[in-house]
């Protein structure tokens, strides 16, 4: 993914709510955010009902605080029969826009579903 011309799947900034121990947003939150835009990127491109099938390794680079505006960016990396791979980008943007912080990525796997919550082929008619 281009930095410069990429529209975020989601734009949210966390609540009180969302703060750890540490004065940090917890992880768990963040990674709720990053499966939402995976999951709605999946369902476009299986134009259709998926589930979240795979995680692969994150690394968290950098807190996310209170008041930063998180951008989260997803796009289709590659698509198998079944299943695709969604990479997902989280930027921090914090001091009123004049910073742009990269929280974390990762490739998150769907698998499309058929009516019955079974596999079913992303290019199904």
């Amino acid at each position: 993914m281009t930095a410069d011309h990429r529209i975020p799947v989601l734009r949210v900034v966390p609540g009180p709510s969302d703060i750890n121990a540490n004065g940090h947003i917890f992880g768990g939150w963040v990674l709720s955010q990053m499966d939402i835009a995976a999951g709605i990127v999946a369902s476009r491109r299986a134009n259709g009902a998926v589930a979240t099938v795979a995680i692969e390794r994150m690394e968290f680079l950098s807190p996310i605080h209170l008041r930063d505006l998180i951008s989260v960016y997803a796009e289709v990396e590659r698509v198998g029969r079944t299943s695709m791979a969604i990479r997902i980008e989280v930027v921090a943007t914090r001091d009123r826009g004049q910073t742009d912080i990269n929280v974390t990525s990762g490739l998150f796997t769907f698998v499309a579903l058929d009516s019955q919550a079974r596999p079913r082929p992303v290019d199904a008619d």
